[in-house]
Parts: C-alpha cells; structure tokens; sequence
C-alpha cells in the first residue's frame, strides 16, 4: 500500500489552519460544520492543486 503524500501535506495544512482559527468560530456544533464544508472544499480542490503542480 502507497501512501499519498501530496494528500497527507494537503490536509495536514488544512486541518493546520482550521485547528488554529476553531476557537474563534463559536460552539462545537458550529466548528463541526465548518470543518466539514472546509473538508469538502479541499478534497473538491486537491485534484485541481495536484495537476496545476504536475503531479
């Protein structure tokens, strides 16, 4: 089994960002969403990052 790491480094600074900015976006329930959405959108974009950068 290969890992991906394009993908590990992806979401590493995704879940990075999210994790610093969290205590500001209110309650559980609302950081959870926005995690979500914010899951969403990077693996809707990881494709586009990907070929953009040749790989």
């Amino acid at each position: 089994m290969s890992v991906d790491m394009t993908a590990v480094a992806w979401y590493a600074v995704i879940c990075g960002g999210l994790s610093a900015l969290a205590p500001s976006f209110g309650g559980r329930g609302l950081r959870i969403i926005i995690g979500g959405i914010v899951g969403i959108i990077a693996a809707t974009l990881l494709p586009a990052v990907r070929s953009t950068l040749g790989l």
